[in-house]
């Protein structure tokens, strides 16, 4: 199939980003990286009136300053290669789609597409990391947590663009690990789990987030994991925390697995993240 008609904007800067978005209205449609966008758009799953391309508006800036500030134009494949990008992202970047994906997907878009199976926003909630939007009300933050509502949805308000993604820098005390599965390299998981643990001198958990996905919704904090997980040594618990798992998550049958198989997989997976965390 091919979409719709439709306009194109190449936007030269932000300002002519977001005032290109303004005039389309609701109809208008960022484009970055369009690993996502144009299958959409094929299908015609979405028929937007208007695309306005991101792709020299200048959102592809990388600084450090305390943090990792990725620009939302940052190709998903750059990551690899930079030694500020933390462990849990780079162990998480492989399973990424393909090669040719990451080198065009950039990583404010798969933030911003919020899909539910996506790896980056798995990430940036187990690491506690944040985004950058820019708007017809200015520029604000909003954490992770507060970011992921459903498939598809963020707290974005209408109008508002990712400029922006803030990554923790890795500590010393610090471990993480990431467990995925799916039928095939590159095909969407069954499910995925993160895991970032602060230790303390003894190798008992002070911090812990798990977060699960795939199997849910959106990203997702499994609180009752964490608190079960804090003042343990990981391995000693790994067992229990997989049978919490496994019955804090709900996910459908599919075409591909039981609901049944894919809660015990993510138990399974939890386990498997906190032995090699630990």
């Amino acid at each position: 199939m091919k979409p719709v008609a439709f306009d194109y904007v190449r936007a030269r800067s932000l300002e002519e980003a977001l005032a290109a978005l303004a005039d389309g209205g609701e109809d208008a449609k960022p484009l970055a990286g369009g690993q996502s966008l144009v299958p959409a758009l094929n299908l015609r799953l979405v028929r937007p009136s208007l695309l306005v391309d991101l792709n020299r508006a200048g959102l592809d800036a990388v600084a450090r300053d305390g943090e990792l500030v990725l620009g939302a134009t940052v190709r998903q494949a750059a990551l690899a290669d930079d030694p500020d990008v933390h462990p849990l992202v780079r162990a998480a970047l492989p399973f990424v789609g393909h090669p040719g994906t990451r080198s065009r997907g950039t990583v404010g878009g798969s933030l911003a597409h919020a899909d539910g199976a996506a790896e980056l926003p798995v990430c940036l909630l187990a690491l506690g990391g944040s985004v950058d939007v820019a708007g017809p009300n200015g520029t604000r933050s909003i954490a992770a947590d507060e970011l992921f509502v459903t498939h598809y949805t963020t707290t974005l308000a209408p109008g508002e663009l990712v400029i922006r993604s803030r990554w923790p820098l890795p500590r010393a005390d610090e471990r993480a690990a990431f467990e995925e599965l799916a039928l095939r390299s590159g095909d969407y998981a069954l499910s995925m789990v993160a895991v970032v643990l602060r230790l303390d001198e003894g190798g008992v958990v002070a911090e812990a987030r798990v977060v699960v996905g795939a199997v849910s919704d959106r990203p997702t904090r499994l609180s009752e994991v964490e608190a079960l997980v804090v003042g343990a040594r990981p391995a000693e618990v790994a067992t229990e925390a997989a049978a919490a798992a496994s019955s804090l998550v709900d996910p459908p049958d599919g075409l591909h697995a039981s609901g049944r198989y894919l809660r015990s997989l993510t138990g399974t997976l939890v386990a498997r993240a906190l032995r090699r965390a630990a």
